[in-house]
C-alpha cells in the first residue's frame, strides 16, 4: 500500500509532476496564441489577394517583393 501511495506522489504522474503540467500548460497556451495571430494575419492577406476582388495595394506590394522592382524615387523600408 505504501508503494502506491509514494508512486502517487513521486510517480511521472503524481503530484510533484503536476507543477510541470501546469508549466508546460502555460507554455502551450502562449505557443498557441501566437499561432493564432498568426493564422489572423495570414488569413487577412488570403483574403486581400482574393482573385475575385484582390486589394491592389496589396497585389502591388507582392509583385514588388517578388519582382524586386521598384521607382527610382522609391524608398524601401524593409520589414524584417
Amino acid at each position: 500500500m505504501a508503494f502506491f501511495g509514494a508512486y502517487a506522489v513521486v510517480g511521472p504522474n503524481g503530484l510533484i509532476a503536476l507543477g510541470d503540467y501546469k508549466r508546460q500548460l502555460v507554455a502551450r497556451e502562449r505557443q498557441y496564441a501566437q499561432l493564432d495571430q498568426r493564422r489572423t494575419m495570414l488569413q487577412n492577406r488570403v483574403t486581400l489577394l482574393d482573385p475575385r476582388h484582390a486589394n491592389p495595394d496589396m497585389v502591388d506590394e507582392l509583385v514588388r517583393k517578388e519582382l524586386n522592382v521598384a521607382h527610382p524615387d522609391e524608398v524601401i523600408v524593409p520589414l524584417k
